[in-house]
């Protein structure tokens, strides 16, 4: 996974730019290291593959220049996957990545892994924006620093319901470990 961060970030520098709510579309190649034992994509690797798309979609929109200038950068809170088909050896496939819209602590993305024009799989995921320097970003000081949000962008009433469904105690609070 390291090397095809690599060469991503690379890529990513020379690829076509986007706007903050454009569509990035990053391709890929299922390697023999993606696969586990019954020959298709792992399903952890669906998550690694997400963040390198997601990292693109930073890069491209400009967004990642702008994290930098700032001092922030981005965290994954929350995470969901849905599998439809599998991606085997040497399938070609691409993500497609884009922001749905934020809240009062999170900015919410949907990824979309396609092949021959089908969705074999889809991922939402929740992100936080941190300050290098330590604390959160409010999101109000994030839209101030991208710009008008286009009346499209929102989120979906049932990732709402998941995202509060999903979350834990904050990391400096307690969340005791006891099965019932």
């Amino acid at each position: 996974m390291f090397f095809r961060t690599l060469i991503h970030a690379i890529l990513s520098r020379y690829g076509r730019r986007l706007g903050h709510y454009d569509v990035a579309r990053t391709r890929f190649r299922v390697l023999p290291t993606d696969l586990d034992l019954l020959k298709h994509m792992n399903n952890g690797v669906y998550l690694s593959i997400a963040d390198v798309a997601r990292f693109d979609l930073l890069t491209r929109s400009g967004v990642w220049e702008l994290f930098k200038a700032q001092g922030w950068y981005p965290v994954v809170v929350s995470e969901t996957i849905t599998f439809r088909r599998s991606l085997t050896l040497w399938q070609r496939f691409r993500v497609e990545s884009r922001v749905l819209g934020f809240d009062e602590r999170a900015v919410y993305v949907e990824q979309r892994f396609v092949s021959h024009g089908e969705i074999y799989s889809r991922a939402f995921i929740k992100a936080r924006i941190l300050r290098k320097t330590g604390g959160t970003v409010p999101i109000t000081q994030l839209l101030d620093a991208l710009g008008s949000v286009p009346e499209q962008v929102g989120v979906p009433e049932w990732v709402q319901h998941w995202s509060a469904d999903a979350v834990l105690p904050p990391a400096r609070g307690r969340a005791p470990n006891v099965w019932d």
